[in-house]
């Protein structure tokens, strides 16, 4: 029986371990936006010792790249990206003190070992409800790599974001299929 649970950001180790696949969460806070360019870019930084632009420990990342904002709205429409394109960073994400990362789509075994490992999450969030997501999204900020446009690391203030746990750091893993 899922559970639904509203968790703030940034999120600790507790949060994480009442956690189990199925849960639906509505999600409260600051996440930060990174696609497979800025991830790259992230942990190159890192290898020379260049500081991250937001604190990793506890943090959520989304894997998005929303489009503009239309008039009177702080960002446009912002689904989720397919999830696997990251798993060659993610490990090395959690490691350094990510909690939970947000996407579409199965995640590889590693990073499912990971996540047990560092007591970590994978929440899902609706693909091709972008419009509908961006209305929880309060506010947006460009933090680094602006010259990467859509794929920039942004820093979003969400409230009540709804998602639904996919993996959690048991080693659950929840599997969607499609209706017949």
């Amino acid at each position: 029986m899922s559970r639904e649970i509203k968790l703030s950001t940034p999120l600790q180790e507790e949060d994480v371990l009442h956690l189990r696949t199925g849960d639906k969460v509505l999600l409260s806070g600051h996440i930060y936006t990174a696609r497979d360019a800025a991830h790259k870019r992230l942990l190159q930084d890192l290898d020379q010792g260049i500081e991250p632009p937001f604190n990793l420990q506890g943090a959520v990342v989304y894997y998005v790249g929303p489009t503009p904002a239309p008039p009177g709205r702080v960002i446009g429409s912002a689904g989720p990206t397919t999830s696997s394109r990251m798993d060659a960073y993610t490990p090395r994400m959690h490691q350094l003190g990510v909690r939970a990362t947000i996407g579409k789509g199965r995640r590889s075994q590693e990073v499912r070992r990971v996540l047990q490992e560092q007591k970590a999450v994978y929440l899902g969030a609706t693909g091709g409800a972008g419009a509908l997501l961006s209305r929880c999204i309060t506010g947006s900020w460009v933090l680094a790599f602006e010259e990467l446009g859509t794929e920039a690391i942004r820093e979003l203030e969400v409230l009540d974001f709804p998602l639904l746990v996919v993996n959690d750091a048991f080693g659950g893993e929840l599997y969607v299929t499609a209706g017949r």
